[in-house]
């Protein structure tokens, strides 16, 4: 890696990977691995392949980006009920194939950017948009984490765990992860997440929430079961689309890890390298049988909680990631943790994401109370927590993705009236 600006070291945004950040390295997969692993196991693909892809992307998007920016690539919500769609039609190889071709439509991005410059998307994508557009990620998330806090499942339609139960743990966590990042000293500030989940799994051991067999069962190395994909068009007309909402979604997370760090990520390493490595991540894994990748709000959550800026984290995040897609004890360990543990913590990390889209709203020149702003930012909050949907045949658009496609359609075709410009 290049030497870093002496600003940088100073800032900690400067990539230095170090032995004594491990256990940093490890709480931001921590913090990622529910997420991470729900999505294999709601559309029938691998978990243990989703690890070993999560962490491979990741560390191709440093390469890409050259190790400037402190994010976590891993599975990918917003396809998963086009995934779910598409194991029912094609089969698990002719989904992957589309879910290839959607990584290719980042990459053609990434191309429109080189050609046309960064301006072609912050016309497109102003923070008029990216603000609110934030907030919904955390918003939409946000009944998530309540109810895995609850004992509930993401969904909420069934109970995992014993609601006094489930309640007394997220408690615990929440309240563990609070108070360490408030009180903590020295290393110990930069570790809240790690303590909050073993305060939570410790407290988990007397209500019985913690099942030991499938540990003691697990093989010590067990090979991902990887799937390769089979050529089929429909999929990859199905999938392309698709695609378009989550690379707006990629633009959000960069403008929110920019505001967590301070550092301007759309001009260095620039957007179209942040835009390539998560359109070559999200192919990669999907010809290996993982889900598609994307930027985690819950890391950059993490990041903004902890202060810790340093990109090599997410080395550390990967490779351990990539060695538990190969461990199976240690894998079925994380597999252990309660879901309420979890539930706990996210409630703090989703929030601090839409606090993240609040503060960049706050931080800009434009006036949010004139008409065309006020419709703007509205309509982009509306629809998004909403979870408004628009359909044409196989073609859904809905919740967050709809509404990114509706705050860019707005900023183009609304005009600037008498307080605008």
């Amino acid at each position: 890696m290049a030497v870093e600006p002496k600003h940088d070291d100073e800032a900690g945004l400067a990539y230095r990977f170090r032995a004594r950040d491990g256990l940093l390295g490890a709480q931001m997969l921590f913090v990622a691995f529910g997420s991470l692993v729900l999505v294999p196991l709601l559309t029938g693909l691998d978990p243990n392949v989703a690890l070993f892809t999560a962490g491979l992307g990741t560390l191709v998007f440093q390469i890409v980006t050259r190790g400037r920016v402190p994010v976590f690539l891993a599975s990918s919500f917003a396809f998963i009920a086009p995934i779910i769609y598409g194991v029912q039609t094609w089969g698990i190889p002719g989904t992957l194939c589309g879910l290839m071709a959607a990584g290719g439509v980042y990459m053609l991005l990434s191309l429109l950017i080189r050609v046309r410059g960064v301006g072609v998307i912050t016309r497109l994508l102003p923070t008029i948009v990216t603000g609110p557009v934030i907030m919904v990620i955390g918003l939409v998330l946000a009944p998530v984490a309540v109810n895995l806090a609850m004992g509930l499942d993401g969904n909420g339609n069934s109970q995992l765990v014993e609601p006094a139960a489930a309640m007394t743990v997220s408690f615990v966590s929440l309240a563990v992860t609070v108070a360490v990042s408030l009180f903590g000293r020295g290393f110990l500030s930069l570790v809240p997440i790690l303590c909050g989940v073993v305060a939570g799994y410790l407290v988990s051991l007397p209500f019985g929430l913690v099942d030991f067999a499938p540990i003691a069962a697990a093989p010590w190395f067990a090979m991902p079961n990887f799937v390769a994909p089979e050529w089929n068009w429909q999929a990859v007309l199905f999938m392309v689309p698709v695609a378009i909402a989550p690379a707006i979604e990629h633009f959000g997370d960069i403008v929110a890890i920019r505001s967590v760090t301070g550092r301007d990520y759309l001009k260095d390493p620039g957007i179209d390298r942040t835009m390539l490595g998560d359109g070559l991540a999200t192919s990669l894994a999907a010809a290996l049988g993982g889900p598609p990748n994307t930027t985690y709000s819950e890391v950059t959550g993490a990041v903004t909680l902890t202060k810790a800026y340093n990109p090599a984290l997410m080395t550390w995040a990967a490779g351990f990631a990539i060695v538990f897609a190969f461990v199976g004890k240690l894998g079925a360990l994380l597999a252990s943790i309660p879901t309420p543990v979890m539930g706990g913590i996210i409630v703090l990390l989703f929030g601090a994401i839409i606090v993240v889209g609040m503060n960049s709203l706050a931080k800009t020149d434009e006036e949010l109370t004139e008409p065309r702003n006020l419709a703007i930012v509205g309509i982009i909050l509306v629809t998004g927590v909403g979870g408004l949907s628009f359909s044409a045949g196989e073609f859904v658009l809905e919740g967050i993705a709809l509404a990114g496609v509706l705050g860019v359609v707005l900023n183009l075709v609304l005009p600037w009236g008498r307080m605008g410009r």
